[in-house]
């Protein structure tokens, strides 16, 4: 808003650099004496204390060494310059954008991801014989920096959209020193120093003054009064802030012109001390960095815990100390949700985009959910709730009270009424505010209400009620002023005298000022019947309607008016002589009163009503007058029950015999809170309508402290230099784009650019909704890592091999889970979101017991068994029975990556392609070792163990049966593994025994039974793939057969299980997705095709586990394997159940939410709702 009777660019450069110094001061701790010393900042909350206003103007220059003409001498200026530093505010230490951005990194869920990144290192190289950590390290290093990269750019660019606020202009001041008037630069000012002031000029220091010229100076942003204050050389007042003799620095001269003696400069001024207060306030978490702090310690602790168990089941068990470090390290990194901190990033970045598109400029990424969480809202007035503009409200005329048109009311006078014509008249005429012509003449269409007036504030709000019933200046040119008294401060009153339109050769006075003034010098009253005698019962009924208006906070002016022909024209200059008037003042017709009051924005009232019905209780912190505070409130609906001076006033009584148990609102004034005690703020805090007038800045800081310590969520409100500390300290700060100052703007953490105060429920609404948003996609994400983690926990406790390797692990988080996670962002709110109260920050936490329950325990679990399921189907169909699986990868030896630790392995089975019922290794251990340690009868010493030194390479001698190898190692493991095991293999061997002329084909006794004699034994099988025709079905001594795993088989069977088991839980996922659209409502197909991200996503996934699956090069790259059609099948009823499971329990607690008799949904209600 700009302000009235001062010209617009004088007003856009109000607070440039003044302002800006302060909000670069506002993080640094202020200097409150000399150069060095540390404000206490329990000292900067106490009162202002001051003396300079309270002696007289010789004493005054006596003890600050100065002279009210000459000023100080230069030798002086420059003592005092050196000794108490430049007239600027401290700059801070400026942080350098590389440190903010490794800031970013100390965010409590980066270091955890960096953390858990580093044991992947440590992990890899302990056992670098795989990759995965290595790569599953260098992933979460990836997601930590580009993640902030990411949070750094967004603030960025909010720092930079500030910088726009900023206009750095230093002023010049006008001083007196050695009996000469020189201009300088207002650094330059030291204490004594006598400073010249006049209309446009921003107050270079804190100044008493001691010749004053009719100055008034804005003090809106200091006080948070609207109207300019008139300026006075004698104290008005003990209070600093109250008096009029004092100007302060970084206000504005808006009228005539004064002298004044610099009483304080720098950071001792009364912005000095503000900044101080803002710098002692300190930054408060945010409620969503509490969130993730706790989240963090409690995934934290879970995994770690989780991982000492296992480690100490690995010492138990035997496990080689390196590979149990390493499995440890890969619990504990299996339960990070890797793709949770990307989603909250994302989550708030989208959040952020939709609220600037409502014009609220996020500064910090996290304070989005805080406004969601507020309970508490402490809401400046002047600019914030009102339009920091003075309007006429009302017009009283025969006897009755009109409103006008604002944001709270409508317009209930008729223009045509004879009465009201008789006052406009006055209004349009008895004025010197004019709407600026080169406003005017750039801006010819805008609003009346928006125009720019050169004249002071009650007068520009007059002429713009005028103006709207019509032209004003058309009126004053049909009825040319002739003469008159212009206002003053003494008289509290102006005349003009006009010629009369509607009588012409008569002239028309018009006579405007405070009522007592014009009723006093009345003796006739228009009326109704007409014009009458003012007779004291008349006039007891105008001071009813004056005491009205005054009670409502308004600015009331007498109206009166008179005629009589105008004089002779040899009498006509004495008759006008302003000093000594000829004209009547005496014996005028009273025709009635205006009422003007910085009225309540439009958006307003709907705004408060939402926040009430929210469960948002609003409160006003304002600067200004308590009735005018308490006006305000009541016409917006921040009061709307009676005060206790109210219950008083209508029951007859005293205030102390009212029952304070039944009173909800109170007005408490600054004055009464110097000497609060915590019970006095507890017994005041606990009523549901608030209003604080007349507060200073130290007092509004104190209000957010005493309210943050009962436990509220606060967000405060304001475009003040007043209002920063309470900005600083408050849980969310939000500022005022266009009329607030760049102090507050530097203070908040949201801004307000079109300083509409709607906009915070807006903001409240997304802050509630980036909750459940994140509620849903951290119950969806979390419910991952059951199924991620049990593979693992199974391998350990059972030997099973791992069902998920540690790429498909990434695969999840990072892939097939991230764009369905932040497609939760894009959920549209819940029918209830502002109907319900506020989230008690202390038990609704973002994740909670319940939410940990339905992830892990339920969805979690789930999923693991379904995935096992489909797992062990697809062992059993490679005809490895499930029984087979355990103690499979027991010793670290089935499908094994590192080339040394790779052995052939060999099944029992009924037949080929039947299951398997026994199952062994070939190693240098039991059975097998005798063949190590020498050659036994019948073979040669076995030399290789490894599954690369027994390769079956074919043989290229023609006498050797076709298939048979070359590798004699390898032959003779066979026949060792023919002779132990005592089976027939599925696959054709053959031997050639002692005395046989031909090789014996598939003859079990003839080439086992006595293996001293049966020759060199060959397994052709192994290359040739022809079944064994001599296999008797069953599982006797006689029955059966021996199949036999090369190293490939076994690692593409793994993988195809595997990738089986990591296709399940996908399926099944896409309907947890589904399930997690909703906290409560059905799933509906409305609700599906409303979010067209989250669509995308489950499709996404669907997608990608194909792509893993069947694609060349990208599932051997991931560690997948392609799996027939038929493998696809058993996750689909899992997936179908869940989703019935899931849609059934919300069913089931929206009954018992309809239906309080229905137990089962009652206790689900309230302890399965997340």
């Amino acid at each position: 808003m700009v302000k009235e009777g001062v010209n617009e660019l004088d007003v856009a450069r109000q607070f440039s650099e003044t302002s800006a110094k302060v909000s670069e001061a506002i993080e640094q701790k202020k200097k409150p004496g000399k150069k060095g010393e540390q404000a206490d900042p329990e000292d900067l909350k106490k009162e202002l204390e001051m003396w300079q206003h309270k002696c007289s103007v010789e004493e005054l220059c006596d003890k600050l060494g100065t002279h009210p003409d000459n000023g100080l001498t230069s030798e002086d200026a420059k003592k005092r310059l050196d000794s108490d530093g430049p007239n600027v505010l401290s700059p801070p230490k400026v942080t350098p954008w590389w440190l903010k951005l490794l800031l970013q990194f100390t965010d409590f869920f980066s270091m955890l991801l960096s953390a858990a990144a580093i044991l992947c290192f440590i992990g890899y190289g302990l056992d670098n014989s795989t990759q995965d950590n290595l790569y599953l390290g260098c992933v979460l290093t990836g997601v930590v920096i580009v993640t902030a990269l990411f949070s750094f750019w967004q603030e960025f660019k909010s720092e930079k959209t500030m910088e726009a606020f900023k206009n750095f202009l230093p002023p010049q001041a006008l001083v007196h020193r050695d009996g000469k008037q020189l201009q300088i630069p207002a650094k330059d000012l030291v204490v004594g120093d006598v400073v010249d002031v006049k209309l446009g000029d921003k107050i270079p220091a804190d100044l008493r003054i001691i010749k004053n010229a009719k100055l008034k100076v804005d003090n809106s942003s200091l006080t948070g009064e609207p109207e300019p204050q008139a300026r006075a050389v004698d104290c008005t007042d003990e209070n600093p802030l109250e008096t009029r003799n004092l100007a302060f620095f970084g206000t504005l001269a808006v009228d005539g012109t004064a002298t004044g003696v610099v009483v304080l400069t720098g950071d001792r001024t009364v912005f000095g001390r503000i900044a101080g207060l803002a710098a002692a306030a300190g930054n408060e978490l945010t409620t969503l960095q509490i969130e993730i702090h706790h989240f963090v310690i409690a995934i934290s602790i879970y995994a770690l815990s989780l991982g000492l168990i296992f480690f100490i089941v690995g010492i138990i068990k035997g496990t080689e100390w390196i590979a149990n470090i390493v499995f440890t390290l890969s619990i504990i990194v299996a339960n990070v949700p890797e793709g949770l901190l990307a989603t909250v990033t994302v989550s708030l970045t989208l959040t952020a985009k939709r609220m600037a598109k409502k014009q609220v400029l996020v500064k910090k990424l996290e304070c989005v959910e805080t406004l969601g969480s507020t309970t508490t809202i402490c809401s400046d007035k002047t600019g914030t709730l009102t339009q920091n503009r003075m309007t006429v409200v009302h017009v009283m005329v025969g006897d009755e009270i009109y409103t006008s048109k604002t944001a709270t009311t409508e317009q209930t006078f008729d223009v045509n009424d004879a009465l009201f014509k008789e006052a406009f008249y006055v209004m349009a005429n008895c004025a010197k505010a004019e709407f600026d012509a080169g406003d005017m003449e750039k801006n010819p269409d805008k609003p009346i209400i928006e125009r720019v007036v050169n004249g002071d504030a009650s007068e520009a709000g007059i002429l713009k009620f005028a103006e709207q019933i019509e032209p004003v200046m058309a009126v004053r040119a049909r009825n040319p002023q002739v003469g008159g008294i212009p206002f003053n401060s003494t008289n509290k009153f102006m005349v003009t005298i006009h010629k009369d339109e509607a009588n012409p050769g008569m002239l028309k006075q018009c006579f405007k000022g405070a009522p007592e003034r014009v009723m006093e010098r009345c003796t006739k009253i228009a009326t109704r019947e007409g014009v009458v005698d003012l007779t004291p019962e008349l006039q007891a009924r105008v001071n009813e309607h004056l005491a009205t208006l005054m009670d409502n906070g308004e600015r009331v002016l007498g109206l009166a008016v008179t005629s009589y022909e105008p004089p002779a024209e040899a009498e006509a200059e004495k008759f006008f002589d302003q000093d000594a008037p000829g004209f009547p003042m005496q014996g005028m017709t009273f025709v009635g009163l205006t009422a003007l009051l910085d009225p309540p924005r439009e958006s307003v009232p709907g705004a408060v009503a939402r926040c009430q019905s929210a469960g948002v209780q609003v409160v006003m912190v304002t600067g200004d007058h308590p009735a005018t505070a308490k006006a305000i409130a009541k016409s917006i609906g921040i009061i709307s029950d009676p005060t206790v001076q109210d219950l008083a006033k209508m029951r007859g009584v005293e205030v102390d015999q009212i029952d304070r148990s039944e009173v909800k609102a109170v007005v408490v004034p600054g004055w009464e809170l110097k000497d609060f005690e915590e019970e006095d703020w507890n017994r005041v805090l606990a009523h549901e309508q608030i209003v604080f007038a007349r507060t200073s800045p130290q007092q509004k800081l104190i209000i957010v402290e005493n309210c943050q310590r009962l436990g509220k969520i606060v967000a405060v409100t304001g475009d003040g230099v007043n209002d920063s500390p309470a900005l600083k300290k408050a849980n969310i700060g939000v500022a005022m784009g266009i009329a607030g100052s760049d102090v507050s703007k530097e203070a908040a953490d949201m801004i307000l650019l079109d300083d509409n105060f709607s906009s915070i429920v807006s903001g409240i609404e997304e802050g509630r909704l980036i909750f459940d948003n994140l509620k849903k996609s951290i119950a969806y994400t979390l419910s991952s890592n059951i199924p991620e983690l049990t593979p693992f926990l199974v391998f350990i406790i059972t030997g099973v091999p791992s069902a998920l390797s540690t790429i498909l692990i990434l695969c999840i988080d990072l892939g097939t889970d991230m764009i369905p996670a932040i497609s939760f962002a894009y959920e549209k709110a819940e029918a209830d979101i502002m109907e319900r109260p506020p989230r008690d920050a202390s038990k609704d936490r973002l994740v909670n017991r319940v939410l940990v329950c339905f992830s892990y325990l339920q969805l979690g679990m789930y999923q693991a068994v379904a995935g096992f399921f489909t797992y062990m189907v697809i062992w059993n169909d490679y005809m490895i029975h499930p029984s087979s699986t355990l103690g499979l990868d027991a010793g670290g030896e089935f499908a094994q990556p590192a080339t040394k630790n790779r052995r052939w392995f060999f099944t029992e089975h009924e037949r080929l392609r039947k299951q398997s019922f026994e199952r062994s290794f070939f190693t240098n251990s039991d059975e097998y070792a005798k063949y190590f340690e020498s050659a036994q009868p019948g073979f040669i010493q076995q030399t290789a163990e490894r599954f690369d030194d027994l390769e079956p390479t074919v043989a290229t001698d023609a006498s050797l049966p076709n298939g048979a190898s070359s590798n004699a190692q390898f032959n003779n493991m066979m026949k060792a593994v023919g002779v132990e095991i005592g089976r027939t293999f599925c696959l054709e061997f053959a031997c050639q025994p002692d005395g046989a002329t031909d090789f014996v084909w598939n003859d079990y006794d003839a080439c086992f039974s006595n293996p001293a004699t049966s020759g060199t034994f060959y397994y052709t099988g192994v290359n040739s793939g022809i079944e064994n025709p001599n296999v008797v079905t069953g599982q006797g001594s006689d029955e059966g057969c021996t199949f036999t795993w090369t190293w490939d088989q076994q690692k593409q069977t793994l993988l195809r299980a595997q990738t089986g088991y990591f296709d399940t839980v996908i399926i099944v996922r896409t309907c947890i997705a589904f399930i997690c659209k909703t906290r409560l409502l059905a799933v509906t197909l409305k609700s599906i095709w409303a979010n067209k991200i989250h669509l995308i996503g489950v499709c996404s996934m669907i997608l990608m586990i194909v792509g893993l699956t069947y694609i060349p090069g990208l599932n051997t790259a991931f560690g997948a394997a392609p799996i027939i059609g038929l493998h696809w099948l058993p996750g689909i009823p899992w997936a179908v159940i869940i989703l019935i499971f899931g849609e059934t329990r919300k069913w089931l607690m929206r009954l018992g939410v309809k239906n309080p008799n229905f137990k089962l949904g009652v206790w689900l209600r309230n302890y399965a709702y997340w």
